[in-house]
């Protein structure tokens, strides 16, 4: 059951705290980046053979078998996708940033030039899920930033074959190239580049303990997005609001994973005794209840504070990946919300709006890390080049400046750069 804490009346470090995972898998990861960086393909054909019981002859996704799963989709989940991926695109769309030019002084230029990077790899997770929805939110925004190409990462099923839902969403977001492998094999082999799979700049996505490691690892050779935590969702709820509700939305990133994390804060004691005992009803109705039943038992939490603005200002703390704001006029409590990840406004806006179809991003920073960092968006694919020009004459106006600074420094060689160009002809 979950638990039920007062705020000030509990210690801080058992309202804040929080159990996370404690495996350790690096050194197993360094040994599969090491393997592949080595061996290439055959390592890729070996890891998928081993870890997933795929036997595989070759590893990117042909277009016949991507026509292939489109076709044994729901129509109406394929319409739905494009629904989505059209508000992601609109939203999204939003973020794109324009190179800018400065010439208001005499004989300079300066800029700041914006370029995509050349290549973006996706990491899509498979096994006890699929994932539709990451492929587009994912790849639209390194589309609408002008990537020059789109590949994605996923583990086959035992018979090799990608789930069709994943294939039909790449198809609906137009990603350019799809590869049979999960897992840190296949963040080894974005980062370093195999006889298949094309190397690439950036790596963003989802994946468990081994995939995040491996990113952790590669990340230096490549960009990569943030090092995601298991889910989280937070909840500000006054005492209006229907426990039905709180409850299924709390249960909504329950059911992701055992260490999610689920907590309500409420101004009303009341409705956290109606949400918990509704927890208690709704668990066993769910797929995956035994997955939520274990989130809400370690990680779950009810914190019931004096005010509003006190809630708030546990959730600020929090800094969620998600947070509902679950109020009558959401709005007039936004500006008060410095970190969390996304924020789902008012009473009728599940987060599962954010996940699938809204427009923005559902890829969010969790751990508490909203405080210093911001969801998936058309800026990370980007990166910024800046340029100066100086006429002679505007270099001279300068040059005794820039001498000194650099001398300031103890950097004579580069005040000499500066003063030589500027000194008369013989």
């Amino acid at each position: 059951m979950i638990r039920i804490m007062k705020y000030g009346e509990e210690p801080n470090e058992k309202i804040f705290a929080r159990t996370v995972p404690t495996v350790n898998v690096e050194a197993i990861v360094a040994d599969i980046i090491k393997n592949v960086r080595e061996n290439g393909d055959k390592a890729l054909f070996e890891y998928t053979k081993r870890f997933d019981g795929a036997d595989l002859t070759s590893l990117e996704v042909t277009k016949e078998e991507i026509a292939e799963a489109v076709g044994k989709v729901d129509p109406k989940l394929v319409a739905i996708m494009k629904k989505a991926a059209e508000n992601i695109r609109k939203f999204h769309s939003r973020q794109v940033r324009n190179s800018f030019i400065l010439n208001d002084t005499d004989g300079v230029v300066v800029g700041q030039k914006i370029i995509p990077v050349d290549r973006a790899g996706l990491y899509v997770p498979g096994g006890t899920a699929a994932y539709p929805s990451t492929v587009l939110m994912d790849s639209i925004p390194a589309k609408i930033a002008g990537v020059g190409e789109v590949v994605i990462v996923t583990p086959p099923g035992k018979d090799g074959k990608i789930n069709p839902v994943i294939l039909a969403a790449a198809s609906v977001a137009g990603v350019d190239r799809i590869f049979k492998v999960g897992g840190a094999q296949a963040i080894a082999a974005l980062a370093y580049g195999t006889e298949s799979v094309p190397k690439v700049d950036k790596i963003v996505g989802p994946g468990n303990a081994f995939v995040a490691e491996a990113k952790k690892q590669v990340f230096g050779r490549v960009s990569i997005d943030m090092i995601a935590g298991p889910s989280e969702i937070l909840v500000v709820a006054d005492g209006t609001n229907d426990p039905r509700f709180v409850a299924a939305d709390l249960l909504s990133q329950a059911e992701h994973d055992k260490m999610a994390s689920a907590v309500l804060v409420t101004d009303s004691a009341e409705l956290a005794e109606k949400v918990s005992a509704e927890l208690e009803r709704q668990i066993p109705l769910l797929l995956r209840a035994d997955i939520a039943r274990a989130s809400i038992d370690v990680n779950g939490k009810i914190i019931v504070a004096d005010t509003l603005d006190a809630a708030i200002g546990i959730a600020n703390e929090i800094a969620p990946e998600h947070l509902e704001l679950s109020v009558d006029n959401p709005f007039d409590y936004l500006d008060k919300i410095r970190h969390a990840g996304s924020v789902f406004m008012g009473k009728n806006c599940p987060e599962a709006l954010g996940d699938y179809f809204a427009g923005p991003n559902h890829t969010l920073p969790t751990s508490g890390t909203a405080k210093f960092s911001s969801p998936l968006s058309v800026d990370d694919f980007i990166k910024k080049t800046q340029y100066t020009y100086y006429t002679r004459d505007a270099l001279k106006r300068v040059a005794d400046d820039v001498a000194s600074f650099a001398e300031a420094e103890g950097l004579t060689g580069h005040a000499r750069s500066a003063v030589i160009r500027t000194e008369d002809d013989d």
